[in-house]
Parts: structure tokens; sequence; C-alpha cells
């Protein structure tokens, strides 16, 4: 508890100074004022972030974290729950979505077992686990209080090693069966909405087993009554370790002031809970692309962030990051290396209007 209370308090605001000098310059360069949209606004917030008007990623890296969720047993999802084991494992061959869209960009990932339902001899696994798998939600908790706060701090711990080893731009995966179940309760019981509105089909379900699914949430929120004011015990009634460590992870990245990017459902759920622990965290949250899942809109608009891709993506792993960090540092690139109407000695006073109301 005392990794995440230090953590909460270290987290401030964005640097005003920097985005207003961020800006001048932007709003200097030899094109039409806002004309790159996005861009522009992404890389006056990484100025936010740093404090600095120009900036340069050196290392980017996803951060996978990896949990069974016991709500298994009620049939909410359409695979086995030994995949999660699977996929963990092959996470770390290179041969996944993210990881082939890691490579494309340079980018690396860090796979963390924070409660898979099985035993790995993998050393590309980082073994942080807390159980093996959540307890069924449906019947009661799904992890204690404890529990749901250890998994945050794992999250923080990994999220503040990989800083300190010059990562400076970061995003967020995940592997689980059933955890677009958990992250569907854990939005809804945080939003007070009905969990009918949130529920997406994740993997493949059909229309009996989507129908079982919101029945299922609807239970698990119903049993154990989660706390909307309290992110925490919302987590550890119906969230899971991966979402708690996920949390984490965005937590860290801000006490840091590194950027870090938001990748699907679960990402989105675990984003609004650092978020409701701390709202500074927003100004360091990057979003990649809108999930198909139906409660990423709902989070965008509570948080008021703007997903920079609609691509109907939602094989979660981490893989709309690699396509953010492309973005960022297209961003970046612009701020550094575009020119200013005065370093291309454009001083005819008639052509700037002209330039500046296109």
């Amino acid at each position: 508890m005392e990794l995440l209370e230090e953590t909460l308090k270290s987290i401030h605001e964005a640097d005003k100074g920097a985005i207003k000098r961020a800006w001048e310059r932007m709003d200097s360069l030899t094109k039409p004022i806002g004309s790159l949209g996005r861009l522009e606004e992404i890389a006056v917030k990484i100025s936010g972030i740093t404090g600095e008007v120009k900036n340069k990623i050196n290392k980017k890296n996803t951060i996978i974290m990896c949990a069974d969720n016991g709500v298994w047993e009620e049939g909410v999802s359409a695979c086995p729950q030994e995949l999660t084991a699977t996929i963990t494992d092959n996470y770390t061959k290179g041969v996944t979505g993210i990881g082939v869209l890691s490579k494309n960009v340079n980018a690396d990932i860090c796979v963390v077992d924070i409660g898979v339902n099985a035993d790995f001899n993998n050393p590309k696994i980082i073994n942080k686990k807390i159980a093996y798998g959540t307890k069924n939600m449906a019947k009661g908790p799904a992890m204690s209080r404890e529990e749901a706060i250890k998994a945050i701090e794992v999250g923080i711990e990994i999220t503040d090693e990989l800083i300190k080893k010059g990562y400076d731009l970061l995003g967020t995966g995940e592997a689980g069966m059933c955890n677009t179940a958990t992250s569907a309760a854990v939005i809804s019981a945080l939003g007070k909405i009905d969990s009918d509105l949130i529920v997406g089909k994740g993997s493949g379900l059909t229309e009996e087993g989507f129908l079982n699914k919101k029945n299922v949430i609807k239970k698990a929120i119903e049993i154990n009554k989660p706390d909307a004011s309290d992110p925490i015990d919302v987590l550890s009634k119906v969230g899971g370790f991966d979402i708690a460590g996920l949390c984490g992870c965005f937590l860290s990245a801000a006490k840091n002031r590194v950027p870090i990017v938001i990748d699907g459902i679960i990402s989105c759920a675990a984003a609004l809970c650092a978020y409701r622990l701390n709202s500074n965290v927003k100004n360091y949250m990057f979003p990649s692309h809108m999930s198909a899942e139906a409660g990423a809109k709902y989070v965008m608009d509570e948080i008021g962030l703007k997903p920079c891709l609609d691509m109907e993506m939602r094989l979660g792993e981490g893989t709309g990051c690699p396509l953010q960090f492309s973005i960022i540092e297209a961003a970046l690139a612009i701020m550094n290396n575009m020119v200013t109407l005065t370093e291309a000695s454009i001083e005819d006073s008639k052509f700037l209007v002209d330039i500046r109301e296109k």
C-alpha cells in the first residue's frame, strides 16, 4: 500500500509553461495553424510531459499483463482457459500480433505473469504471480482488497524498472480468458451504467453465449455491490489481476512523467481505474484506437481522450500500441524537424497572412 500511496502523491499536472512554448513553436512552423490537426496536439502534449519543446523517443516497450479469471467457469468465454498460458508463452516468441507489430516499429515487449493458472519455465516471462487466477466474481469477490493493491503495485514496480532502463514510451497489453467480461464489469460498476450497454461479445460468443455473459456480469455486480467511488473496491470485487496491474502501469508512467499508450477494452478499464485514483494521469495517456467493444467509448468520454485510429480492432494484446508509437514519433518529427517561417526566411507579411488563413 505504501508504494501505491507514494505513487499517487507523486503524480502532478502537465508542465503548462512547456505547453505554451511548444504551441508557440508549433504555430510558427511553415504551415497553416492547426493544419496538422491531432499530430500537433500530440507533440505539444509530449512537451507537457517532459518539459521540453523538442523531444525524441529512445526506447519503446509494451507491457503485457497476463492472468486468468475465475469467472471462466460460468461459460462467458468461447475459449478454453488453457489458452491464456499458451498465448503468454507465445508472446515471448515474437509470433503473435503484438510481437510482429512491435518488431515493425522497433519496439520491445515485457511479458508479465501476474496471475495465469499455470507455471512457466520461460526466463522471458516475468513471474509476479499473485494467485493462479482470480476467484469467480459471479459467486463473490474476484480477489481481496490486499490482492488488488498488490497487483496495482506490481504494475508500478514493473514500469518503474523499465523507465530506469531507459524506456521513454510505453504501451499496455494483456492476455486472459474472460477479461472482456471483467473489463465490462469494472467499467459498468465505475460508471454506474447498465452492464448490458457495456458488455461486448469478446472472442466469438454465440448469441446464446452473449446473453449468458450479460447475465453473469449483471449477477456479479449485484452480488458484490462494488463501490463506484472506490476503484480498488471495484477491481477487487469484479476485476482481474491483469486490469489491476495495468492500472499500476498507468500510475507509474504518470509519476515518472513518461507517455503511455492505451490499447483496447481491458487497457481502457485499467486506464479508467487509474484516472479515478488520480485524474492527473490523463495528461500522460495516449489512446491508440477505438476498440470495437462497447465500453471503450464510455471510458474515452469520461477521461476526455480521443483515439487516433478507428480500425475495428479487438484483438487486445497491446496491438494498438505499436501503431500509436509510430503516430507519436511522427508528431515529434514535425516539432523537431519542420522549420519555422523565420528559419525559412519567409518574411513577406502578405504571404504570412495568406498561409495562416488557409
